[in-house]
């Protein structure tokens, strides 16, 4: 990895922001997908939440190139992604409109957020709803009444990041160094790093010159394990 290199990924990781997601409920074409992580990965999320029950789907509908920044993290109900997220002392936001839903721009985003994103056809099932803190709409004056769903991510997460940046939350690195350091490996040295996951070798050290520090075992362990 070159020293330029190393520098953009550090400047990338110093902007995440680990307490702002959004969680995808079966969100079922993969341009969607690809699109939502790609605006994720924009603003500075870490990892995404999906309810997903064709995970091989997703993992196709992943941007190129933005699974090495933006982590999906899959779960099996509605129920489950919601729990952790709010194990994390987020606040779920839906879009869903109802009677007690708010314009998007009303809400805190500097606070702890996940923002749910129901199926493109339904939208948001009960139990999402039911689950979420607060439903938020994009008002609409037109004949539409609904935005795409990577349309609507992108205009709710934009916000999110305008407050966030009014206030300074992109100024220092959030992530711990450990985050830091897996994924200079995996971003700097992809091939190493599949080999890596594939022989279940540990992670070498990345020095702030974009080079592995590693012993000689490990130099071996690489070469010769089956």
């Amino acid at each position: 990895m070159s020293p330029e290199r190393y520098q953009r990924i550090r400047a990338l990781l110093k902007t995440r922001q680990p307490d702002l997601t959004v969680c995808l409920e079966e969100v079922t074409k993969p341009h969607n997908v690809s699109a939502v992580i790609r605006t994720c990965d924009a603003v500075g999320v870490h990892q995404i939440h999906a309810v997903w029950d064709q995970s091989e789907n997703l993992r196709k509908g992943t941007a190129m190139g933005s699974q090495i920044w933006v982590k999906t993290k899959p779960h099996n109900t509605i129920a489950e992604a919601v729990g952790e997220l709010k194990a994390q002392n987020m606040q779920v936001l839906v879009t869903h409109l109802d009677d007690s839903a708010c314009d998007f721009r009303e809400i805190d985003y500097t606070k702890p957020t996940a923002v749910l994103l129901g199926q493109e056809k339904t939208g948001a099932t009960d139990e999402a709803i039911a689950l979420a803190d607060q439903s938020i709409i994009v008002p609409m004056v037109g004949m539409v009444q609904s935005l795409n769903v990577s349309v609507a991510a992108a205009v709710v997460m934009y916000e999110a990041q305008r407050q966030r940046e009014l206030a300074g939350m992109y100024q220092a690195a959030r992530l711990s160094e450990q985050e830091c350091q897996d994924i200079l490996f995996e971003g700097g040295f992809p091939i190493l790093f599949k080999e890596c996951v594939r022989r279940n070798l540990p992670f070498p050290h990345i020095d702030d010159q974009g080079m592995i520090q590693a012993d000689a075992d490990w130099w071996s362990a690489l070469q010769f394990s089956k």
